[in-house]
């Protein structure tokens, strides 16, 4: 405008000026009519001046009015998780909206693509978080609260403590003399031949090529780690604890309570030989395959009232102890359950030799007789086995299921790991964020996702076992101190949310302050 109006000073004629300072911008007959009508504005208004493009002001969105975002933002939200851009051009169609905000039309599907960002939205995966489904359940936070915790602080005090800004260092505070106790952490994890990266930088030239149906091969994987010392292998790297196993009935079958046991005994014999200094204790999932006891464990489930020839099912095992198959399908047996044990002494649950019902199961009611209980007026069960709550003594199964003996029946897992001096320690349901092992098969798995694809089941499992070895000690250290976080978190009373929260503010760090409990009030976190 300037340029314009000292042409017309120095003689121009004033239509002539304007277009030839459009002309000399390269633009046309528009720009030269907008330069006479700001020029008489200036003219009569000192102070009516067009607004700049370098401030990014020549064409403001309409977006940028703070109360039409707000109001879009709450719109989009009230939608539920499925937004789309077509939602806001619906949206300011509507003749009330453009009433108040000055609006003669609706916008354009790019341009509500442009302004979702505007409104905080982003185009992109979700990120996953801790499973909720369960976490703050009843029992499930009983058992993380009551039993998990206090096993886990039991042996806080033994573990190394490696520092969170240096992971290849222990903390100051931490003494390196005497016995360690190294806790191992077991998980199972599966890759698929067809799992590669979905998003990359692709040429526009770039044509589509044809790919392979379905997720392919898959090959199982199960594995101990600790952040003392890594994956579980020799000093030697020459024996590892790790299980490649190809899941499947054609294949190897499916890893069952007997492949647990066997993998928890190979780990052991290698700490036998190679770390015999430290103690050691194994964490697993709280899973049904690692909760399995023994075929005949005694347990009040299926137990009759009366005295009859009873007995639980259970597999018929060959000479080295593995479960016979005929088509297919196990082969079963029954077998008597394992006689109980009240106040000091072994009870049978089977009448003896000489005794007119030799043989046979006594019943629930006898059992509980020769305990002192009086079930001459009780029933076998509440229906379906729904006491109301808090009670003890309603039902016959409901008073054995309250014993000691059969309350406290240790796992098959539990059985084996023991008799090698070894502890074990079930998991939280629902809780993968104390199993810090989950972090290193993510990463493994973002690596995994880089190398080239292959049909061949070998270049499965070398591809596999390259990812797995990339995973760095020190990145497995970060993982474990941040899963001491969400343990310091419910060891002060935080639910799931704030656990999260808590976590992740104080990222680097092994605890939380003191404070953490003011702190989660003052940011309304529930």
């Amino acid at each position: 405008m300037e340029y314009f109006l000292r042409a017309f000073v120095n003689g121009a004629m004033w239509s002539n000026a304007a277009l030839q300072t459009a002309q000399f911008v390269g633009k046309g007959l528009y720009l030269s009519r907008k330069l006479r009508e700001w020029s008489k504005a200036y003219i009569e208004d000192r102070e009516n001046l067009p607004l700049s493009k370098s401030s990014r002001e020549w064409s403001n969105s309409r977006i940028e009015d703070e109360d039409l975002k707000e109001e879009l933002r709450i719109h989009l939200q009230s939608l539920g998780k499925y937004v789309t851009a077509s939602a806001l051009v619906k949206y300011l169609a509507k003749p009330d909206v453009q009433l108040r905000y000055n609006l003669s039309r609706t916008i354009s599907l790019r341009t509500a693509e442009r302004w979702m960002k505007t409104c905080g939205f982003r185009w992109t995966t979700a990120q996953n978080g801790q499973y909720v489904d369960g976490h703050e359940r009843e029992d499930v936070v009983d058992y993380r609260q009551n039993r998990f915790l206090p096993a886990w602080y039991a042996l806080d005090s033994k573990t190394r403590k490696w520092s969170t800004i240096d992971t290849t260092q222990l903390d100051k505070e931490q003494t390196t003399t005497g016995r360690h106790t190294v806790v191992w952490f077991h998980d199972e994890s599966t890759f698929y031949a067809h799992d590669r990266r979905k998003k990359r930088w692709v040429h526009k030239d770039e044509k589509s090529t044809p790919q392979p149906k379905g997720q392919g091969l898959s090959l199982m994987v199960a594995d101990f780690v600790s952040a003392d010392y890594g994956w579980l292998r020799s000093r030697d790297g020459m024996q590892s604890a790790r299980i490649l196993f190809r899941a499947g009935k054609a294949r190897d079958g499916y890893f069952s309570n007997d492949e647990i046991i066997r993998h928890a005994e190979k780990a052991m014999t290698i700490l036998e030989k190679d770390y015999p200094d430290d103690d050691h204790v194994f964490i697993f999932d709280n899973a049904t395959t690692h909760l399995k006891r023994a075929d005949d464990a005694i347990s009040a489930r299926q137990m009759p009232k009366g005295c009859k020839d009873w007995g639980v099912n259970a597999p018929v095992r060959d000479a080295q102890g593995n479960p016979i198959r005929v088509d297919g399908k196990l082969k079963m047996q029954k077998v008597r359950i394992a006689d109980g044990f009240h106040n000091g002494a072994p009870q049978e649950f089977y009448w003896p030799e000489g005794h007119e019902k030799a043989g046979l199961f006594k019943g629930m009611a006898s059992i509980l007789t020769e305990r002192g209980f009086d079930v001459s007026k009780l029933k076998a069960q509440c229906k379906n086995f729904e006491c109301a709550a808090g009670t003890t003594d309603c039902c016959c199964r409901r008073i054995l299921y309250c014993q000691p003996d059969f309350a406290n029946i240790e796992s098959l897992l539990e059985t084996t790991c023991k008799a090698r001096g070894v502890q074990v320690i079930f998991l939280p349901k629902f809780h993968c964020e104390l199993n810090f092992i989950e972090q290193c098969w993510g990463f493994a798995k973002r690596l995994y996702r880089g190398y080239p694809m292959s049909m061949k089941d070998s270049d499965l499992e070398q591809n596999v076992e390259k990812a797995l070895d990339a995973v760095p000690l020190a990145s497995m250290r970060r993982f474990a101190i941040r899963s001491s976080r969400f343990m310091d978190a419910y060891h002060k009373g935080l639910n799931g949310s704030r656990a999260a929260w808590a976590a992740k503010k104080y990222r680097g760090h092994r605890v939380l302050p003191s404070s953490i409990l003011a702190e989660l009030d003052a940011a309304k976190i529930i």
